[in-house]
Parts: C-alpha cells; structure tokens; sequence
C-alpha cells in the first residue's frame, strides 16, 4: 500500500476535482494512491458516462488518462481513499469490512470516482486488492445494461486492462474498472460505527448524507421533524423501488449483503449476478450461496431484512423505535405499489399506469385484484414450463402488435393452461387501444439482456485481445428495447453450454 504523497508530480484529465467525503475525517478512511498496473491498455469505454462526468470524449485517445485511470499516474486535485465500513454477509455480522480493492478518487461535477482493482488498501483482509479482466468487463457492461433499462445503478467509465498476473482459482490478467455515482456510502458504513459505538462519527455520517442527499428529509412527513426518521424512510422508498426493478427485468443480485447496498437505492457491487434465463423464482445465481439466501423470488424479502439492519444502525439517532417502524414500512407499501405498475406496464394495461388509484398502496379495488391474479396465474405458468423470461415478454409485446399469438404459446409445454390464461388477458385488454399497448409493452420489454453467455463470449475475446465484441455488447445494452437487426443472434435462447457457466462471489 503506497501513502497518498503531497508532492508527487500530478496530471490533469480535464475534470474539476472536489473531496466531500476527504472532509469527514480519519476515522472514515485511509488515505492511500492506487497501485501501478503494468502496461495498461483499453478494454471498454462508455462515451455516455464521460459526458456525464464532463470528461471530454477525446481524452479516451489519451495515453495520459489511460495511465490515470489505471491508477499509474497521480490525478490533480484528487486525494485517494479506502473507506472503512462494517456490515452483514449471508445474515451473519462479520465485522469490519470497507473498500477493500477500490480507492475513490474524488468528486467531479457532482459524481463520485472510484478505481476498483486498484491495488490492497488497509481492508483486503486475506485479499490481494486487485481485480481480474473477466469480472471487470461484466461490471462495466452490467452497470450500463442496468441504466439502459432504467434502472437505479452505479456507472461505470472505463476498463483498463493488463497483463499483470493475478491468482483466484487459476492464474488471470488483471484489470481495474473506473465507476461513477452519486455517491458509494452503503447501509456498512453506518453499521461500522453504530457496532462500535462511534456516536459522535454515525451521527456525523448521517448529516452528511442527510445535507448531500437527503436536505428534504429535515420536514419529510410522517417523520414527526426526525431527519434520521426521515432519511431510513426515503432510503426503504428507494430500495424498494430498485427491487421492483429488478424483478421486473428478471434480475438477480447474488450476494445482497448490507455493505452491497447503496444508501440511494442504487444497484450497486456486480459479482454473481444474472438475468434470468427459465423464470423460475428459486434460482440461485451466486454458487457460493449454498443456502438460497439470495434467491431471485426472496431478494424483496431480504431488501426489507437489510433496511432493519440500517435501522437498527440509526437507532441511536433515530431514538423512537416507532418513528424507525413507521419508516420501514414504507418498503412494502412502495415495492408493492411500483412492482404492481412496472408488471401491468410489461402487459400493456395502460388503463392502470393512467389510473393511480388502481395501484395496491391501501385497499386495492376490484380490477387491481383481478390484475394481480392474471399476473399470479402468469407467472405460475411460466415457472411450471420454465419459460425464458426475456423472450415470453418480448414475444408477448410483440403479439399484441401483431395479433398473432403462436410464438407466444409456443414457449409453453402445457398449451391449454397457457390458452386459458391468454384468453383472459385477451378479455382484459380488449378495450385498451392495441398500437398505444403494443409500443409501450415494447419500450418496456427489452430485446436484449446481459445474459451471462453473453458476457463469456466478450470476456474470451478479450483475453485474445479483441474488445470489438465489449465495445458491441455495449451499444446494444445502452438501448436494450431497440430491434439492433444485426444482433439478431443476441437476441435468442442461450446456448446449451451457458448451462455450465458458474458464477460465484469471485466473479
């Protein structure tokens, strides 16, 4: 680990550097520079995230921001950190953690930088601080993949590469990826201190995210004036509303532990994830999760678990163990609430995207309960038959332009089951104007996932050096609901060796 030095020679990459959270104090982070990466070169760069962060596209052909982001060159107006946090992994606490392969940089234009592989920091623990090519490329494309279909998700810039050796299993090229956010802060920041009784500290995280993120919180009602109360609640509201994200697009997180788990509801960390291929509720994405823990079906049920742990962490501040229920049921009423409208929008309902009353938050009416069934009949079906999530709602969107529903029951083994369920949903939306349906079902049902083959077949290119199919990969998941003809292939069943594919916390 190599100390931050004040008189290091620096470089300037065009951005106009702040540090906000340098100002909290030692006891938040160690201050240290990135670790040199040996002859780095380009794997993938997201030009939608340079403008984002103001960066000038054209410093992508610099070797000097190159050499920056690989952590080789000291950046001016930067001060590289590790934070420390602490959090819950598997249910169980496990103590101090913190950013154990990642160094922010600092804050441009309002957005947080963070290098991830850049070398050990003073929380590895028994790791070596480094990332490897495979993982880092399924980062970089899932956390733009995630943005293209709307949902709540940290950036990432850039992969830098190398051919520095690095060990897991076997013998890999390392690489270090550069991701963006509003802010990286997780539910394991505020456990650190509150388990180690640091008032002073868990207070004074609070009100800087409170002043940062959450000024609103200070009158949010139901909170009684507690702008603790008020932030846990805003935080449960945005966590909901990620999830419900994620089931829609059928996605699994692997490995919701509390130090994963963004305090502004992003999706956030991409190790064992997964879109869904067969819907089935069960499926287990991250093969360290021997228990199911982590289940596609129970992520919700563990969302809610892992905001009683932040609440508990605000407890000191909070001081009103009601306040703190109160805030935490906030989680149900809006999960259920936006699931419910993301689910009628994959059908094309757009009687009930129109009608807000329709939505489950108190008493839901007669229809809502009669969409909820349709939707439980549905996915029944789905689970029973196996039937790939991705295709059945493309094809289903598709349909409902067309009108023609064979390629939709063909998905399904028990065909008489499937046609008493379509001619339910054709009964419902018999009076909803079929065009308007029709296209919004297709800019909500997208064409293209991150299915994990997919990502396999660019991390195999990459290791021959060839990043054309990143750079590809990347286009299309940008606009995941657009037809992209010359990706057709992309677009289908996965192959029968992505079977094999196994995804662990390594990854």
């Amino acid at each position: 680990m190599k100390p931050v030095s004040e008189s290091s020679p620096t470089v300037h990459i065009g951005l106009p550097w702040q540090n906000h959270f340098h100002q909290l104090g030692p006891d938040f982070f160690s201050p240290l520079a990135p670790q040199p990466l040996g002859a780095p070169y380009w794997v993938g760069r997201s030009e939608a995230v340079a403008d984002m962060l103001g960066l000038d596209r054209t410093h992508f052909q610099s070797d000097t921001v190159l050499q920056a982001l690989a952590g080789n060159l000291p950046i001016s107006g930067t001060k590289p950190l590790a934070s420390v946090y602490s959090g819950h992994q598997f249910g169980n606490w496990a103590g101090q953690l913190g950013d154990g392969r990642a160094i922010l940089l600092g804050e441009a234009n309002g957005l947080e930088v963070q290098l991830k592989g850049s070398g050990l920091t003073p929380y590895s623990r028994m790791g070596d601080g480094r990332a490897v090519l495979r993982s880092s490329i399924r980062e970089f494309l899932c956390s733009e993949a995630m943005h293209g279909l709307g949902i709540p998700t940290t950036r990432a810039l850039c992969v830098t590469g190398s051919d520095d050796e690095v060990w897991r299993e076997t013998p890999e090229t390392s690489a270090v990826v550069t991701r963006v956010a509003t802010s990286f802060i997780r539910f394991g920041h505020f456990e650190h201190f509150a388990a180690r009784n640091q008032l002073a500290q868990l207070r004074a995280l609070a009100d800087y995210c409170l002043a940062r993120y959450y000024p609103a919180c200070h009158t949010t009602p139901g909170s009684s004036g507690n702008a603790y109360a008020g932030m846990l609640q805003c935080v449960a509201k945005r966590t909901a509303v990620m999830v419900a994200h994620w089931q829609a697009v059928g996605f699994c997180h692997g490995v919701m532990n509390t130090d994963n788990m963004s305090i502004l509801g992003l999706t956030m960390d991409y190790g064992p994830f997964q879109f869904l291929d067969a819907y089935d509720p069960g499926h287990i994405c991250n093969h360290t999760d021997h228990g199911g823990r982590y289940a596609f079906g129970r992520q919700p049920a563990i969302a809610h678990w892992n905001l009683y742990a932040l609440a508990q962490a605000l407890m000191p501040l909070i001081e009103d163990q009601q306040l703190a229920l109160d805030a935490l049921a906030s989680f149900k009423t809006t999960f259920e609430q936006q699931s419910h409208q993301l689910m009628c929008a994959k059908l094309g309902l757009l009687d009930v995207l129109a009608d807000t009353t329709a939505t489950p938050a108190t008493e839901p009416h007669a229809q809502t309960l009669q969409d909820q069934a349709l939707l439980s009949k549905l996915l029944a079906l789905m689970a029973k038959d196996r039937v790939d999530y991705t295709i059945f709602w493309r094809r289903l969107s598709q349909c409902r332009a067309s009108g023609d529903h064979s390629t939709v029951r063909d998905l399904f083994l028990d065909r008489p089951a499937f046609d008493s369920w379509m001619l339910q949903y054709s009964e419902r939306i018999a009076h909803i104007n079929q065009g308007l349906s029709a296209n919004l079902m297709l800019k909500i049902n997208p064409k293209y996932v991150l299915r994990n083959y997919l990502g396999e077949i660019a991390i195999q290119a990459a290791k021959l050096k060839n990043f054309a199919v990143v750079a590809d990969l990347l286009g299309i998941l940008e606009r995941p609901c657009d037809e992209h003809p010359e990706s057709e292939a992309w677009a289908g069943f996965p192959p029968d060796w992505a079977a094999d594919i196994a995804i662990s916390c390594s990854s």
